[in-house]
């Protein structure tokens, strides 16, 4: 049986009194991008601190393809990449200069540095800015020299720390495709507190909430676990809810304001269907009409309940 590239075991970590992360275990070995969920404060950079050795845990244990963490910390930290929430960069460096510093603290073969922090600025597409300062470059750019280091020494397990925090639109579509370059051959894990971030590079899902973890599950599993059950809907000349609950279909229905309503269904798109029929028969105006979104309170409240 191979062994798990990544492997925790009834992990806990306390600062003062507070747990920030209560007994959590998990194993990964497959290749891909595993994303860890949560609002701030949930305990994701928590846990991403102990599985990189930089900090340790009150009680669990973690293993990095078999290497005990906290007896082997060396050994084990050859196997992985860290790009943490802010980025270990130095400003008075070049891009180049900086690569090279961080492979030779890597320990990597002298002979073999040259050809490293060329290939990795080639991959990062930082190779034109390979001379400027750190300092000068965008911080788009900056957050791919982040990542250029963390996989400089091609480690098996790559953690980044929120890596699109602070970027703007396209520099986030930028880095959500070199994440998904890296993970070809690689394991990686992220956190973040945005679920459109999961959504569009994530295999699996792990969602944390007070330091425990309240799902796990691939990414189909997750969308089909939490799929909107309700319908907003706004009308000109609305029904009365007694009306609106006769439609077949209609589990319930609340009124948010005058015009305004929450419709829960058995079928989408049987209740949009009978909505939109009945309001042209009825002149009630629909202006509006859309499935509910959910924010992370919702999510992390439907998950709390299915429990």
């Amino acid at each position: 049986m191979e062994t798990p590239i990544v492997s925790v075991r009834h992990l806990s970590h306390r600062y003062n009194v507070q747990w920030a992360v209560n007994d959590v275990s998990f194993e990964l070995s497959a290749r891909g991008v595993y994303g860890l969920l949560g609002a701030n404060g949930a305990g994701k950079s928590t846990i991403m601190n102990i599985m990189c050795g930089v900090l340790n845990q009150t009680k669990g244990d973690v293993f990095i393809k078999g290497i005990d963490m906290l007896a082997q910390p060396v050994a084990a930290k050859k196997l992985i990449g860290f790009l943490p929430q802010t980025p270990p960069l130095q400003s008075e460096l070049t891009v180049e200069e900086f690569l090279t510093h961080c492979a030779r603290i890597r320990l990597m073969p002298k002979n073999t540095i040259k050809a490293a922090v060329d290939e990795v600025m080639q991959k990062c597409n930082v190779a034109h800015f390979s001379r400027r300062l750190i300092g000068n470059l965008s911080g788009g750019y900056q957050q791919r020299v982040g990542i250029a280091q963390a996989i400089i020494h091609r480690p098996e397990f790559v953690v980044m720390d929120e890596p699109t925090n602070g970027l703007d639109p396209n520099q986030i579509i930028e880095i959500r495709t070199l994440i998904r370059e890296i993970a070809e051959d690689r394991t990686v894990v992220l956190s973040t507190h945005i679920l459109q971030e999961v959504q569009a590079i994530c295999d699996h899902i792990w969602m944390i909430n007070e330091g425990k973890f309240v799902f796990s599950g691939t990414l189909h599993e997750f969308d089909n676990y939490i799929l909107p059950s309700s319908l907003m809907v706004t009308m000109m000349n609305p029904p009365s809810l007694a009306e609106l609950q006769q439609l077949e279909g209609v589990q319930q229905a609340e009124a948010i304001d005058r015009n305004k309503f929450r419709i829960r269904y058995t079928d989408a798109q049987e209740v949009t269907d009978l909505l939109v029929l009945h309001s042209g028969r009825n002149n009630w105006r629909i202006s509006e009409l859309s499935l509910e979104k959910y924010s992370l309170d919702n999510i992390f409240s439907e998950l709390s309940r299915k429990k």
